[in-house]
């Protein structure tokens, strides 16, 4: 069968900068498949190439003939006029779109539908864009970042939402757990080359690790035939009894297609938490605080009451949806913010904090600066060898921190922590904007790590890998699970098999009374003839009704699949009210 996609030998260069040459891949229908390279190494570009937003250098792009395709750009751009509805379904056109809109942004948590798009964040112009993607249901999705801005359960309704039909999709994202629940096979960008390989990410780092032990093995190998072959040549060349016999491995030698250094030789970043100052058992008490936002009058408690306990060495999750307070409650527990309740820290503890946006560095500073200013017993090549540990190198190094990217930032802020040799860090969501490799590099750091650990997350890869406790915080109150994220999953999903169980138990106890009613009910007697005589002509009345409220709702249907009936909203909104109450 044809490909929905096929990527045949394309190239793209900026300057001398090759950022791909000569990659080949192709999409089947149904096929799930995940991009994932490092930062600055080509897949937005490439993403860009299928959009059509830019041309390669060389090779084609071959979309099968009349599919539709379904791009969600990274930072998606809206006429700021117009509203939540107009975004996600008068561009496409369809009135029968509208229902489907409604339910997707609710599950997005996108409740008022004529907001104009200038009143709302980045995060939710990014889910609306998501649901104007899905709601055309196109033939091939492809999706960038798709889990950024959404909660745990948004991201948990999206992978089920993927994964039902036959969807074909092509997704870049640094959600790991993403990727192994969906992906059928990973296409990885390194050095300019493209990989692919079959199954999850899970299966991928296998087989990634396979492949590099066996290209080094084959690397080593090959240096050290050519340094047989080299020491010979020149060793026998100027010989006359050797020198046919140096001259043939001479041309072995040049004829010899050489193996490239491995890439897993790039160098990633070493980060390692440390701390000299061994803390209590007891570490910390939080006792009936609240988590309240707003100042005076406008002040808002998110979350009453909320205590638990920290112990050494324990690594606690904090989970919850977007605006629950889980940032907040960081800052009240290093006392950073007004609150009730107690907060007591014991003695000998040393706080090594993260925050999310790295509002702590100095904007005017350069990277150099900022970390030096901060250590200044430290010589320039003590600070320059910290931050090559975290892979901040080259012109990198003199940019002011206000003008480098989010990842960068983060990789400098790891840098400052590794110096403060904290014994209980506290991290604000440290994954964000950090690639793959970096990620991996900070899940074993922090798992090496023996002190204390309190974290923020929506990771789920890093919430199974580090978390040994959670604490969810819920719309007006908390739980905490004595558990790790995967078992906290496994209780999530039969808390609401058990809901659902228990709605169907109560449903077939309603019908089996209506039925015992029924039964009670059914005798022969002559006022019971006359009673179903009137029914049956009641059923009558009633299908009759139904039949005539069934061609207003046809025809008000009709209405609303004109133009100038859904470029109106409040016309439309009136029309769709209608057809719900004769409904």
């Amino acid at each position: 069968m044809t490909p929905l996609l096929d990527v045949q030998n394309i190239s793209k260069a900026f300057g001398a900068h090759v950022l791909f040459k000569n990659i080949s891949f192709s999409i089947g229908e149904g096929q799930h498949v995940g991009l994932i390279a490092k930062n600055g190494t080509g897949k937005s570009t490439l993403l860009s190439l299928l959009s059509g937003k830019d041309s390669c250098d060389s090779g084609s792009i071959i979309f099968r003939r009349d599919i539709r395709v379904g791009f969600l750009e990274q930072s998606p751009v809206f006429d700021p006029d117009e509203s939540v509805l107009d975004a996600c379904f008068n561009h496409h056109g369809e009135a029968d779109k509208v229902l489907k809109a409604k339910q997707i942004l609710t599950q997005l948590r996108i409740t008022d539908l004529n907001q104009p798009m200038r009143e709302l964040s980045g995060g939710q112009q990014k889910r609306i864009a998501l649901a104007n993607v899905l709601i055309t249901e196109p033939d091939l999705l492809i999706l960038d970042e798709p889990t950024n801005h959404l909660d745990l359960d948004m991201i948990e309704w999206l992978e089920g939402y993927l994964s039902r039909g036959n969807k074909t999709l092509l997704m870049v994202t640094h959600d790991r757990y993403f990727l192994d629940r969906l992906c059928s096979s990973i296409c990885e960008i390194e050095r300019g080359v493209l990989t692919r390989y079959k199954g999850n990410y899970s299966a991928f780092v296998r087989q990634r690790e396979e492949n590099n032990a066996r290209r080094e093995k084959e690397y080593e190998q090959q240096q050290k035939q050519i340094a047989q072959l080299e020491d010979y040549v020149a060793k026998n060349l100027v010989r006359a009894s050797t020198t046919k016999m140096a001259q043939s491995r001479r041309k072995q030698l040049e004829k010899m297609e050489r193996i490239e250094r491995p890439a897993h030789e790039a160098k990633s970043a070493k980060i390692r938490f440390t701390y000299a100052v061994e803390p209590p058992i007891d570490v910390l008490k939080v006792k009936g605080v609240d988590i309240s936002v707003g100042e005076g009058n406008a002040r808002k408690t998110l979350v009453d009451e909320v205590s638990f306990d920290v112990r050494r060495g324990e690594k606690i999750g904090i989970i919850g949806d977007n605006g629950i307070g889980k940032s907040t409650l960081l800052r009240i527990i290093q006392e950073k913010l007004p609150h009730k309740g107690i907060v007591r820290w014991n003695s000998n503890v040393k706080i090594s904090y993260f925050e999310q946006e790295s509002t702590n560095l100095n904007r005017e500073l350069t990277v150099m600066e900022e970390l030096h200013s901060r250590y200044p017993s430290l010589s320039e090549l003590e600070v320059r060898s910290l931050l090559a540990q975290v892979r901040l190198v080259g012109e990198n190094v003199f940019k002011e921190t206000g003008v480098i990217s989010g990842g960068e930032r983060a990789k400098l802020c790891f840098a400052i922590m590794m110096q403060e040799h904290g014994n209980v860090l506290i991290l604000d969501e440290p994954t964000n904007h950090l690639d793959l490799s970096t990620k991996e590099a900070i899940e074993e750091a922090l798992e090496e790590y023996t002190g204390t650990i309190i974290f923020v997350s929506h990771d789920r890869y890093l919430l199974s890998k580090i978390a040994d406790r959670l604490i969810e915080l819920t719309d007006g109150g908390y739980r905490c699970h004595n558990f790790g994220f995967e078992k906290y999953l496994d209780v999530l999903r039969e808390e609401q098999s058990e809901q659902k169980r228990a709605a169907d138990e109560e449903k077939r106890q309603r019908a089996a009374e209506a039925a015992k009613e029924k039964s009670e009910k059914n005798y022969r007697s002559k006022q019971q003839r006359s009673a179903d005589a009137a029914r049956k002509n009641e059923m009558r009345r009633l299908e009759k009704e139904i039949d005539e409220l069934q061609a207003k709702i046809d025809a008000l249907t009709e209405e609303i699949g004109r133009e100038e009936v859904y470029s109106d909203y409040e016309l439309m909104n009136a029309k769709c009210a209608e057809i719900d109450e004769l409904k």
